[in-house]
């Protein structure tokens, strides 16, 4: 997005209107929750995560596999076959 300078105000009620612009560049829509941090050049907004962050042990689980390894060759075939099972036109 090109650098423009826009202003607004600081409502009575300590609320800021940011610029249409912005929220729709962003895609900010109304009800869109913003994480607000100070920093030493002012505030700054962030869009506040829909999910808690996580580390690999906790999402590792998922990934288990309790077999023999598989070939890269052998992923390829079964990749292959679920293709042709789907997709075959008879």
């Amino acid at each position: 997005m090109a650098q423009s300078r826009q202003t607004t105000v600081l409502s009575t009620k300590g609320q800021v209107i940011l610029p249409k612009a912005i929220r729709e560049h962003r895609r900010w829509s109304p009800g869109t929750r913003l994480v607000v941090e100070e920093t030493a050049d002012g505030v700054l907004l962030r869009r506040e995560p829909v999910l808690e962050p996580t580390t690999l042990d906790q999402v590792s689980g998922m990934l288990k596999y309790n077999g023999p390894p598989v070939t890269v060759e052998e992923m390829d075939e079964a990749v292959a076959e679920m293709f042709r099972r789907e997709y075959d036109r008879d």
